[in-house]
Formats: structure tokens, C-alpha cells, sequence
């Protein structure tokens, strides 16, 4: 899981210009980044980080002046959900998300029946996020996460992101050289920051080890078990996109705002087709319009909060169960 920023920038993985180096005046009061190497080192030893991995992973740390990124970069061209789902969700990788789905079935049926999570979201997730596992980054995890906490801005996160990727080394024994990711130090195929790491991944193939870069059960079972923790109801969908009258009182468009499916229609909501909604009320749902009251317009259910919880984007949302939806429809045979 990313952290959460601009969608374009987190499900493309299409990376904006990076800040080229650190502000003098956001580092001039830490010192040296080697100083600062030495304050974490001497952190770790308190915090009782074994020799071994101490004296195997401080040498290797290195600046990167690149992962200093800018939070506030804005991509040049204003997206919108029309344009956006065509460069997130190509035709081309709803093919391969349906060939993939068909090759691992088995082992999806078997990872999603243990966590309760369909199958085609545990693929929707593993295709966004790192293309299937081929879009994994390269980068040092434990050299960006101290690079990122040493530039200061969000110092008290990358520190805990940090010692987290001492624990993983630690507990699951990966080299530094093993432990890459992106710029901002999510890691492999589900692509985890590191206390997402400790707090989901999973063994799915039962071999000991919890690899998320290498294993690609381990990374469907890592995902379906986040989702599982996140509240995932296995009997429910995502959502749908519906029609609205002109009328609308497009305030109720608000994650906060939950009606059953008769107050919906009651409103004049219908289906994208123009057909009533589902005649049930067991469920409290809500409106998202991720584009405003001229884009398009969607009914979301739990399951949408679950993914919301992995990244905090309706854009990013939106393309998962856009591509869930091209892996379902038609039906793999």
C-alpha cells in the first residue's frame, strides 16, 4: 500500500519529477545524513535490533536525493475518471489480468475461500499496484525511508517505516539488497510500506517465508488477508454506477452520508441501464462522484470503504473494481 497521494501518481506508477536535492534550510538542523544514520543506528541498538542485522544493513545506507519527492506535485494534464481509466486499465491488462486469473485459479479459489475475498479483486489489486508483479521498484527500502525520514517533512512516519523494514530483515530474514521498492518504500508485488508488511503479510504457500516480491501466492494471500482485517464481506460487491436525476442534491454524494437502496431510489437514482435499483434494504450505501456533479456517479458499499482503507483514492478505488468487473464480465472459461 502507498502512501496516500494523488491517485495518478499512485496506481500508474507513473512517477512525477522528483525533487533533484535536499533543502538546505529543511536539513541544515539535522547535520550530516551520516549523523543522522548514526542517530537511527543508536536507536536500533536500544531498541534491541540484533548485531547481526545492524552491522549487515547501517554501512549500506546511502542518500537518495530522489526519494525526496515532492507531496505536492501535481500532474501537468487535469485527469479526470474518462481519461483515467483507459491509461490505469488498458485493454491490454484486462487481458492479462483474465489470462493470469486462469493460470493461478486454483490457488486464487483456495486463497480467497480461506479469507473470504472473490478472487477477481485479489488479481484487480496485484495487476494495479505493481502489474502484476512486474512493477516492484528498485530502490533500497531502508536507504529511502531514512532518506525521506532525515528530510523532515513526515520524519515521525519514515522512522516508523523505517525500524519496521529493520524488523522485516530481522524476523523474516531478507538482505538489505532483497528489500526493494518504490521511492517511498512500499514494497513488492502488493506493494506494503513496511508496518503494513508486519501487520498483513502472509505465508500463503506455507514454505516459512513471507515474500511479497517473489512469491505470488504469498502476495495474494497478503492482499486478501489486508482486505479480510479492512472488513471485506465475501456475500457483497463493491458498488455500481448509476444515474441521477437533474435534480440531485449533489451534497449526498459523501462517504458520510448512507441510505438503504429504497431511500436511493426514492431520490430518483436508477442503475447506469435506467432500471430500479436492487429491491433490498439490509445494506446502508453511499454516493461517491470522484469527478463532481458532471462525472460519473457511483453507489458503494463496504467492501469500496475496504479499498479505500489500502489507499485513500476514489481514482485508485475505481480502477480496482474497474478491472475486477473486466476480469468477471465475461466469464472466464
Amino acid at each position: 500500500m502507498l502512501l496516500s497521494k494523488q491517485a495518478f501518481t499512485l496506481t500508474c506508477g507513473l512517477m512525477l519529477s522528483f525533487t533533484a536535492m535536499v533543502s538546505h534550510a529543511d536539513t541544515a538542523d539535522r547535520g550530516h545524513f551520516s549523523d543522522y544514520v548514526a542517530q537511527l543506528k543508536q536507536e536500533a541498538v536500544e531498541q534491541g535490533v540484533s548485531t547481526q542485522i545492524i552491522d549487515d544493513v547501517f554501512p549500506k545506507i546511502k542518500m537518495f536525493k530522489k526519494a525526496v519527492a515532492s507531496d505536492k506535485a501535481q500532474p501537468e494534464t487535469k485527469l479526470t475518471l474518462e481519461t483515467y481509466l483507459p491509461r490505469v486499465v488498458p485493454d491490454w491488462k484486462v487481458d492479462k489480468a483474465r489470462n493470469l486469473f486462469k493460470t493461478h485459479q486454483v490457488e486464487l479459489e483456495r486463497i480467497g475461500q480461506l479469507y473470504g475475498v472473490q478472487p477477481r479483486f485479489i488479481v484487480a489489486l496485484w495487476g494495479v499496484e505493481s502489474n502484476f508483479g512486474k512493477l516492484t521498484g528498485n530502490y533500497p527500502v531502508l536507504s529511502v525511508t531514512a532518506s525521506l525520514a532525515y528530510e523532515g517533512r513526515r520524519e515521525a512516519f519514515f522512522k516508523k517505516e523505517f525500524f519496521a523494514a529493520l524488523k522485516i530483515a530481522e524476523q523474516e530474514q531478507f538482505s538489505f539488497e532483497e528489500m526493494k521498492g518504490s521511492w517511498a518504500g512500499a514494497m513488492g508485488q502488493t506493494q506494503f510500506m513496511p508496518t503494513s508488511f508486519l501487520a498483513y503479510a502472509q505465508d500463503g504457500d506455507g514454505d516459512g517465508k513471507k515474500d511479497i516480491w517473489n512469491n505470488a501466492s504469498d502476495a495474494f494471500a497478503s492482499a486478501a488477508y489486508y482486505l479480510q482485517q479492512a472488513g471485506w464481506k465475501e456475500s457483497e460487491t463493491w458498488g455500481r454506477q448509476v444515474k441521477v436525476p437533474d435534480t440531485f442534491d449533489h451534497t449526498l454524494a459523501d462517504l458520510a452520508v448512507k441510505k438503504t437502496f429504497s431511500q436511493w431510489q426514492a431520490l430518483g437514482v436508477r442503475r447506469f441501464n435506467g432500471s430500479d435499483l436492487p429491491n433490498r434494504d439490509d445494506m446502508m450505501i453511499s454516493m461517491v462522484m470522484p469527478d463532481g456533479a458532471k462525472g460519473r456517479k457511483y453507489l458503494v458499499y463496504d467492501n469500496y470503504r475496504g479499498l479505500l482503507r489500502w489507499n485513500k483514492s476514489n481514482y485508485f478505488a475505481i480502477s480496482v473494481t474497474y478491472l475486477s468487473e473486466r476480469i468477471k464480465y465475461p466469464p472466464i472459461s
